[in-house]
């Protein structure tokens, strides 16, 4: 018995000798009436023409012949028969059939009318049995054509469900609509096919597109089932092609992805761990950090220990210029909660190298460093030597951060014996950046020859390709006063140098013309700074570091019109400066150096503490102020004295201090102690840089 579109059950006489048979029998209208009793149907001949009768007969026996095929084309797949099931399929004209399928659904899913619990449906409406059959059938055949290899001609076939469904319903599947329930699985299934098809064919636009057009409308998917299709159509979008928009398919991606993330928080879905990896990808791709830590503490408990996701929040801060905040969450995770957990290696290596970029932190990095180097000792020597360059660094972080001299000193030796073991454990395996490192730390304490000899073999060991080892050398060069020969190493890496490092090496070579008396060539070489700022095109991630470099400029045209006494032209620079940015120690320091050269006393007392106000380390300011009061004479020379006592113990090789230290104490009628005043800048400016070592 097979159903006829308009209700009417239909019997053949003879019974099939096989399912082939049954599908390949044609049907005619000529046949009808020696197979069927003629009475019922006399009485519809009274009320409708004769025409219409006939034509009805026709449809409803084409259909019998339709579903036939399609129940064969289902037993054939069934036994995995899909040659055979897909010859079954290609009889079944679904074009042809397509517009009664739409007009069906329409009529079934039509609302009610007012005071009325059941739809009214015209008689001759295909039944939706009718209708899901045939649509199964289609999403066989596609599924047979996928099994064969013809994975194009399957995704059109399945495409074909889709626009029937889509067609009837514009608005997406209705709810609490009785029998849909066999239709409403048949089109989801064809909604997941149609991507896979089209990744199979490798075409990534219409993957895309196909997941897009399953989330474009609601059509009742399941919260995990409509996940599933969420995060196949991210994953697309993130690794499936980079052939248009890039950038906005990414952005998508992380809508979705956070858009899962949630559903996942509040338990709307099952937790899935791989959609945090994507997420991370996504939002590490797009330098969104912070973002990515704010999901990472949504995370539920039991994905990832405390230290775990302490370790992960710090990657994330860091990586967005919050170190502190990276630092801290280090910090908890080698805290008392945690200490009967074995330290994480990773950990502690992230934990020392951020607190050795920060001399705040050097405390915390010799700690970070010591916990290292336990574990790294019965591990590898490569470990090893990062620990012990870490600790190095850090202790001469430290020295330079200390104020008391015994501490100092002590921390500086504990910083070259870290080091030199450093470089003595990866002597098999060179580390450029251990030798490096023990190049700066020589140089800060002022063994010169050992800091040149370094900043050579860095050099030498990365191929002449830094600009930062050039750069070095340049600064050691300059405090054994062979101001050429840096001048000189500086013009030759220029030539190789980026846009951002040849500002740097400028900037220095800048400072070296003025060193020479040379102010011509350095207002040159500032007005070539100027000009490259100026032809950067800014983004967000350089603008303000292009910022920086404008506003260094500017101060230090300001100091080159110093020197040649034109004041008036310091401080328009300065204003420039100042228009950057206002909150400069430096450029403070510079105005009140204009406004002491005009006499302006207090006036210039008031820019000197500002620009304390800033950065109360600021050495140059405190030598600066102590300068002032030192021409008051009388009680202000133990204020002033006081003043440069502080700026020694934050910087104890600052000539210019010594020498101001001598002066007031030769005021003070203290010759032998000026003597050694004296004595101590003279050595020390014997061997300043031009430019700080760090």
């Amino acid at each position: 018995m097979l159903c006829a579109c308009s209700g009417e059950q239909f019997r053949f006489e003879d019974q099939p000798g096989s399912p082939e048979s049954l599908a390949t029998r044609d049907f005619s209208a000529s046949g009808l009436s020696s197979r069927n009793g003629g009475g019922d149907w006399d009485a519809k001949l009274d009320e409708i023409q004769v025409d219409e009768a006939e034509s009805t007969l026709k449809e409803a026996l084409s259909l019998n012949y339709e579903e036939a095929r399609a129940l064969l084309g289902r037993l054939e797949y069934q036994r995995g028969n899909f040659d055979a099931a897909l010859q079954v399929f290609k009889g079944i004209d679904i074009k042809v059939l397509a517009p009664r399928i739409i007009k069906a659904i329409v009529e079934r899913t039509r609302p009610c009318k007012p005071r009325s619990k059941v739809v009214t449906v015209p008689p001759s409406t295909m039944s939706i049995h009718s209708v899901s059959l045939l649509l199964e059938a289609i999403l066989l055949k596609a599924r047979s054509l996928e099994e064969l290899g013809s994975y194009k001609v399957a995704a059109e076939e399945c495409k074909i469900i889709l626009d029937v469904v889509e067609s009837a319903l514009p608005s997406g599947m209705p709810d609490a609509v009785s029998g849909l329930t066999k239709l409403q699985d048949i089109f989801q299934k064809a909604l997941e096919l149609l991507p896979l098809l089209w990744t199979k064919v490798g075409n990534h636009h219409e993957t895309i597109a196909s997941y897009r057009r399953a989330l474009s409308r609601p059509w009742n998917l399941d919260p995990q089932r409509l996940a599933v299709t969420q995060k196949s159509l991210a994953l697309v979008l993130l690794y499936g092609s980079i052939e248009a928009c890039p950038k906005d398919n990414i952005e998508e991606a992380i809508v979705l992805l956070m858009v899962l993330v949630k559903k996942m928080v509040v338990g709307n879905i099952h937790w899935d761990p791989e959609l945090m990896d994507h997420l991370t990808y996504a939002l590490s791709m797009t330098g969104q950090f912070e973002v990515l830590a704010n999901y990472l503490e949504q995370t539920l408990p039991g994905v990832y220990t405390r230290g775990e996701r302490w370790y992960l929040l710090s990657l994330c801060y860091s990586a967005a210029g919050i170190d502190k905040a990276a630092i801290n969450l280090l910090k908890m995770a080698l805290g008392p909660s945690e200490s009967r957990q074995i330290p994480h290696i990773p950990w502690l290596l992230f934990g020392a190298k951020l607190c050795s970029k920060d001399p705040k932190h050097s405390r915390d990095g010799i700690n970070f460093s010591h916990r290292l180097l336990d574990l790294a000792n019965n591990q590898s020597e490569h470990l090893s030597s990062q620990a012990q360059r870490f600790l190095g660094v850090c202790y001469g972080n430290a020295a330079r951060c200390s104020k008391l001299d015994s501490e100092r000193v002590s921390f500086q030796k504990k910083s070259l014996s870290s080091l030199n073991e450093a470089a003595k454990r990866a002597k098999g395996d060179p580390e450029p950046d251990v030798i490096f490192n023990l190049s700066v730390e020589n140089a800060v304490q002022r063994n010169l020859q050992a800091a040149l000899d370094g900043a050579v073999e860095y050099s030498s060991m990365v191929g002449g390709v830094s600009t930062r080892g050039w750069k070095h050398l340049a600064i050691v060069l300059s405090a054994e006063k062979r101001l050429k020969d840096a001048e000189s190493i500086l013009d030759f890496t220029m030539e190789e140098a980026g846009d951002i490092e040849k500002l740097e090496l400028l900037k220095l070579k800048a400072v070296l013309q003025m060193s020479q008396e040379q102010p011509k060539q350095a207002l040159k070489t500032c007005s070539s700074l100027l000009a490259i700022i100026r032809a950067q095109e800014k983004s967000e991630q350089s603008e303000t570091l292009l910022q920086k470099f404008e506003t260094d400029a500017w101060q230090d045209l300001a100091s080159v019109y110093g020197k040649l006494g034109s004041w008036s032209d310091a401080e328009t620079c300065l204003e420039k400066a100042r228009s950057i940015c206002f909150y400069s120690s430096r450029g403070w320091n510079e105005t009140g150096l204009c406004l002491e050269a005009k006499s302006l006393h207090e006036e210039a007392l008031i820019s000197f503490f500002l620009s304390l106000s800033i950065d109360p380390d600021h050495v140059p300011s405190i030598v600066s102020i102590a300068e002032v009061m030192m021409k008051s004479g009388g009680e202000s020379l133990a204020t002033a004295k006081s003043f440069l006592m502080n700026a020694l113990s934050l910087d104890p090789r600052n000539h210019d201090a010594w020498m101001k230290l001598g002066q007031v104490a030769k005021m003070q009628g203290l010759p032998q102690q000026a003597a050694e005043f004296y004595q101590a800048a003279y050595e020390l400016e014997l061997s300043a840089p031009v430019q700080s070592f760090i």
